[in-house]
């Protein structure tokens, strides 16, 4: 790696903190790379755990990076119609190498006119609100389309990031920081993702999460027809 490496990621209120911390501890062993937590403000953000998390950087402060990474949470319905929120994301991604998601941020990228195109991954619960930004769903666990790097939900943001450490340094770098994290997966159950687990938990999850998930459809189709009326 020639230059330092700097990657800017997005803070927002109730963001679900695995989507950002799994991704953090990764880029976080990367040799020279320098991390910026940002927000409007520096102020606490609530996650959608007991965990607080403190920006490192304003986004009026937070230099050009070069990686811009949104990840998700239901804060995200929030940011999809928030111009500061959104105008930040695309000046970052102007200049940034590689523009990347973790789970429903990807809807974010959308937000900002930055799927139009493009193949992009985002949590199993929201892959219908990605073809309203011009998306074309992707069911991997990271999605890799030209510069444009977006995980799926949550605990893929472990996979994203080290799959990022690979495009940006080398593979024995990320698979050094793999081990340092003792990154091996072996789940007690098959039940983390729709298509494995049992029927009788995919229909309680989805009764429980349909309020949400019609919020969220509902936000994504109010941001798609904003930038339908003013393109990025």
């Amino acid at each position: 790696m020639a230059q330092p490496l700097s990657i800017a990621l997005v803070l927002f209120p109730h963001l679900t903190q695995l989507d950002l911390t799994g991704p953090v501890q990764v880029f976080s062993s990367v040799p020279g790379a320098t991390l910026h937590l940002a927000w409007k403000r520096i102020e606490p953000i609530p996650t959608d755990s007991v965990l607080t998390l403190m920006p490192t950087t304003t986004f009026a402060d937070c230099p050009q990076a070069d990686v811009i990474c949104i990840p998700g949470g239901f804060g995200v319905d929030a940011i999809l119609d928030d111009a500061e929120v959104i105008g930040f994301i695309r000046r970052q991604a102007e200049g940034a190498r590689y523009v990347t998601s973790v789970c429903t941020g990807s809807l974010a990228l959308g937000a900002a006119g930055l799927l139009d195109g493009y193949r992009a991954a985002t949590h199993w619960s929201a892959r219908e609100c990605l073809p309203l930004f011009g998306a074309t769903v992707s069911t991997e666990r990271v999605c890799i389309d030209r510069n444009r790097i977006t995980g799926g939900g949550v605990t893929a943001g472990i996979d994203f990031a080290l799959t990022l450490v690979a495009q940006l340094v080398d593979r024995q770098t990320a698979e050094a920081i793999q081990l340092r994290l003792e990154y091996n997966p072996a789940p007690p159950f098959t039940a983390g993702s729709p298509d494995t687990a049992p029927p009788e938990v995919v229909s309680r999850m989805l009764e429980r999460i349909a309020p949400f998930r019609k919020r969220r459809i509902e936000a994504a189709e109010h941001a798609a027809a904003a930038l339908r009326t003013n393109p990025a």
